[in-house]
């Protein structure tokens, strides 16, 4: 199961021509992201408390169609592990009628506070501070 969060498209948030302005997909689709590590047992204070951190280290974003004031959508997150310090996120934001407003992709890692690196294995790190780990491979 792929996680989501449902967002209404606020007013203050459209761009000169009346949609949705470019730089409000990635804070959507970052509220996701911290929404996951929320419902995983994960909050902010826990990873810091714990010395970790998640980090962007790229994204990218795929517009398909526009977004207007009011229209509620669906952002979904999942995060993809493969070997190495680094793992992908895959979002896409949804209008109501399924259709993709947005895709957004990433690479990310988690990083260690205190050295100021990325730490290796960031699935299993993350797996063993998690409570519900099982939200954290999608």
């Amino acid at each position: 199961m792929t996680f989501f969060v449902d967002v209404t498209v606020r007013g203050y948030e459209l761009d000169t021509q009346g949609h949705l302005n470019q730089a409000v997909y990635l804070q959507y689709a970052e509220h996701a992201r911290w929404e996951l590590l929320r419902a995983a047992g994960l909050p902010q204070e826990k990873l810091l408390a714990g010395g970790v951190g998640p980090v962007a280290l790229e994204a990218t974003v795929k517009f398909r169609r526009e977004l207007r004031g009011g229209e509620r959508v669906r952002v979904t997150c999942r995060f993809v592990y493969g070997e190495g310090k680094t793992f992908e996120v895959v979002q896409r934001i949804l209008k109501e009628d399924g259709t993709v407003a947005a895709e957004v992709t990433g690479v990310a890692g988690m990083l260690d506070l205190t050295a100021r690196k990325l730490i290796a294995d960031p699935a299993g790190h993350l797996a063993s501070l998690a409570e519900r780990p099982d939200l954290l491979s999608g």
